[in-house]
């Protein structure tokens, strides 16, 4: 369960959170849209603890982020800007991230490739990929180890109508392992089919829930 209290968040002079109060539950999708510079983005970085607050909390399972935990301590991501390493492969990508927790094995490994749609190019240097492909590898990444929180900024970017099928049927899986999944894009109709509950956000606050 994550809990925000009173979240802040103020760059410079700017307030790019302002005053958010929300409970994500397990086994729930949660939906996060607006336009740019609502906020979203900044809410995500915010959940994973890449940024501090300027005041108020979170809490992931009872514990606070940045007093009793600096990171959340089951979380898959993506998030703007991410790159995996070009010059390797897909299974080696996914073999270099597991050896920082110890907690997936070469069956995981592949399970998520194939489950993402890449079987067919799991031995391709990553580089020789397209955009559509590498976020299906950023996506496998995401789930691979199972985490207990899956934050996803803007998912199926470069992904065609099949892909978002199957990244689709994938979620609803792992919401059925007990995942919570927080989705933020810039159009409610692309993920409201998908979501228990979306939330709108404008100028760093939820308007609508």
């Amino acid at each position: 369960m994550i809990k925000i209290v009173n979240l802040h968040k103020q760059i410079k002079h700017t307030e790019v959170l302002t005053n958010i109060n929300y409970s994500f539950e397990p086994g729930e999708i949660y939906g996060i849209f607006g336009k740019n510079g609502s906020g979203k983005t900044m809410l995500l970085r915010s959940l994973a603890g890449l940024i501090i607050p300027t005041s108020g909390e979170i809490f992931i399972d009872n514990k606070q982020l940045h007093q009793d935990i600096s990171f959340p301590p089951s979380m898959g991501i993506i998030i703007e800007n991410m790159e995996l390493l070009p010059q390797f492969d897909a299974r080696t990508n996914l073999k270099i991230l597991a050896e920082i927790k110890n907690i997936a094995n070469e069956e995981d490994i592949d399970n998520a490739i194939d489950r993402v749609g890449l079987s067919p190019h799991i031995d391709k240097k990553v580089k020789k990929y397209s955009l559509g492909m590498k976020q299906r590898l950023n996506i496998a990444q995401a789930i691979f180890e199972k985490p207990a929180v899956i934050l996803l900024d803007e998912p199926t970017n470069a992904i065609d109508d099949q892909g978002i099928e199957l990244i689709n049927q994938l979620l609803l899986e792992e919401k059925q392992r007990g995942a919570t999944i927080i989705i933020a894009s810039h159009h409610k109709e692309d993920i409201a089919p998908l979501c228990d509950v979306t939330i709108r956000m404008d100028q760093g606050k939820i308007v609508h829930d």
